[in-house]
């Protein structure tokens, strides 16, 4: 039997979106669940959707626990690594659940050799407890990113338990992770804000107002990541900077590029490069 088949106590540390949500489907597939907060409302209120077995406001709690996922912001990643070195047992296994990993593996791969970094990529626009909900990881990525002395076992531990949930497991170095997320998770936040932005630099109040009155889907769709939560967005780009700053620079130039054929009216290089991200477009989405 793998590690998950035997039901293994889950703890969780942060029952925001993520760890609210990973804790409501692992409890479903019997897992017992343990989960960690900072604020006793909201363990109570983990305690009343039954999400958990059991929460606390002390990370002792999680002394039972064989897999622990660090569901925390970014930066309270490391504290809590090493808060709760003195709890675990020597063959726990810690992950985390960051949407940037060098820094984090960085700082917590000494502090605990059981330790993988782990980016499930699923998330909706709310936040906190009262959005989790079942299912959110089905069919998406889950990546892991282990480092060369992470052991077999932790990676394939985790790997299980990500599977469980229906997600599709991916490896890769914690540095390669970093700049594939910039392009596609990280730099849409900063370039969707900017859009935002831009439309509020419209000095027109009338005009300002029925561009607002007038926004529909499109719109909708564009502007959705950069108006979402301005902490994750920060985040992102404090722990990610070198490879955001690249991803900015390279999208920089291609929007020059497409400003000077708007400007020349040169409406073929314009409609050829329209066409070619037709096509492109498909291949990165899952479906």
């Amino acid at each position: 039997m793998t590690a998950p088949e035997r039901l293994q106590p889950v703890g969780i540390v942060g029952l925001g979106l993520i760890g609210g949500s990973l804790a409501l489907d692992f409890k479903a597939r019997g897992h017992p669940v343990l989960g960690v907060a900072r604020r006793s409302q909201v363990c109570e209120a983990a305690l009343a959707r039954q999400m958990v077995d059991q929460a606390s406001l002390d990370l002792r709690l999680l002394k039972a626990a064989a897999v622990i996922f660090i569901c925390t912001p970014l930066q309270v990643i490391e504290p809590t690594v090493r808060e709760l070195v003195p709890w675990l047992a020597e063959a726990t296994v810690v992950t985390d659940v960051g949407s940037v990993k060098a820094p984090i593996v960085q700082q917590a791969t000494p502090l605990w050799p059981n330790f993988v970094g782990g980016h499930p990529m699923a998330g909706t626009a709310e936040q906190g407890l009262e959005a989790a909900q079942a299912g959110l990881f089905q069919g998406r990525a889950y990546v892991l990113t282990p480092t060369a002395d992470t052991p077999a076992t932790v990676i394939e531990t985790v790997a299980s338990l990500a599977r469980s949930l229906g997600s599709r497991v991916y490896q890769c170095t914690p540095e390669a992770h970093d700049q594939a997320v910039a392009w596609i998770s990280h730099l849409p936040v900063i370039v969707s804000a900017s859009l935002l932005a831009a439309c509020e630099a419209e000095p027109e109040a009338r005009v300002h107002d029925l561009a607002r009155q007038l926004a529909s889907s499109g719109f909708r769709d564009t502007s959705r990541v950069g108006g979402g939560n301005p902490e994750l967005g920060l985040l992102m780009a404090r722990y990610n900077r070198e490879a955001l700053l690249q991803s900015l620079h390279t999208y920089r130039q291609q929007l020059d590029q497409l400003t000077a054929w708007i400007q020349d009216s040169d409406w073929p290089a314009l409609e050829q490069s329209l066409r070619l991200m037709q096509q492109v477009r498909p291949t990165y989405l899952d479906d």
